[in-house]
């Protein structure tokens, strides 16, 4: 399984504009990532109550459904959130026009 990680990361890694990908688990901390360690962090941290709160506001509006990806879009970077119940994946990259 741990092969099949490596090599979905890998690809997603090859994507033209990726930046970075990482994986934290369900206490938001960081288990796999391949960006640096003050940004990791930065992102493991905010992006884990994000999709928390958006969670929580899939729910109050259905409580039958849930979350299942988030995608936030700025200036600079886009950010792709895939939760899951034991891991989150975070891809930064930039947006593509």
């Amino acid at each position: 399984m741990s092969a099949q990680v490596e090599e979905t990361l890998k690809r997603i890694q090859n994507y033209k504009g990726v930046v970075g990908t990482i994986i934290i688990n369900a206490d938001g901390i960081p288990i796999r990532t391949t960006m640096d360690n003050t940004t990791t962090v930065q992102y493991a941290g905010l992006v884990s109550q994000l999709a928390e709160k958006a969670r929580s506001v899939v729910r109050e509006l259905d409580p039958t459904n849930d979350l299942s990806f988030l995608r936030v879009r700025s200036k600079k970077n886009e950010v792709l959130i895939s939760p899951d119940k034991e891991f989150t994946l975070i891809v930064v990259q930039t947006p593509v026009n």
